[in-house]
């Protein structure tokens, strides 16, 4: 059974608004982690909380039952928080979040600062070369 994707919205705003209990409260801390690590544009971009940065960035997935912290450039940030699982063939990691997960707003804050920090070094991660 594939996982309930994020809520069907337009904004951030209302991304985060259509969001309850703990993942509300958790998708709201890092939200405001990643604004304030970084001048990143958010989107909404696949049904996902996007944040854009010389191309897609960090997202953040509310599905029914974890929230993903997913990174483009994941693979590189393993030493910042071995929790984040790489995917795929390319460098996507996630950080795979239950209501036990521990997580702080620092902790997010650093990987963001990180994330944003590649992609202007190593440039629009969606680009293939």
């Amino acid at each position: 059974m594939m996982p309930m994707m994020g809520p069907a919205v337009e904004s951030p705003d209302a991304y985060i608004a259509a969001l309850s209990g703990w993942q509300f409260e958790r998708c709201e801390m890092m939200r405001a982690a990643i604004m304030a690590a970084a001048p990143f544009d958010e989107t909404i971009k696949w049904t996902n909380l996007v944040f854009m940065a010389n191309g897609p960035c960090i997202l953040i997935r509310a599905e029914e039952h974890r929230v993903l912290l997913g990174f483009w450039r994941g693979k590189r940030l393993r030493e910042f928080d071995p929790r984040i699982k790489v995917s795929g063939k390319y460098e996507l990691g996630n950080l795979v979040m239950t209501e036990g997960t521990e997580v702080t707003a620092e902790a997010v804050a650093r990987l963001a600062a990180e994330a944003y920090r590649l992609n202007l070094e190593l440039g629009n991660p969606a680009r293939r070369t």
